[in-house]
């Protein structure tokens, strides 16, 4: 599995339509996708909404991202991300 960091934005619909069970909805997108949740977290600032998932590769996270979009309105700018420790290796 892959970590991927989501970076989302909400647009004035995605903000009304805020609720756990929309959340709930996300999470059973993401994992019908092969992705697992590791973290999601509010924010303040340029982004409103962060979420740290494990995917099977690239394909799945990008189809993931599109249709969380789909789903909730929300803008997400998705990357690929490794730990420190696995920069560290290889740098």
């Amino acid at each position: 599995m892959a970590k991927f960091v989501m970076l989302g934005k909400y647009s004035a619909d995605a903000l009304n339509g805020i609720s756990a069970e929309r959340t709930k909805k996300g999470i059973e997108l993401i994992e019908k996708s092969g992705g697992k949740v590791i973290s999601m977290l509010a924010l303040l600032g340029r982004y409103d909404i962060l979420l740290v998932a494990d995917f099977p590769g690239i394909n799945e996270a990008m189809k993931t991202s599109i249709a969380l979009t789909k789903l909730t309105g929300i803008g997400f700018n998705t990357c690929a991300a490794i730990s420190v420790e696995e920069l560290d290796k290889l740098a």
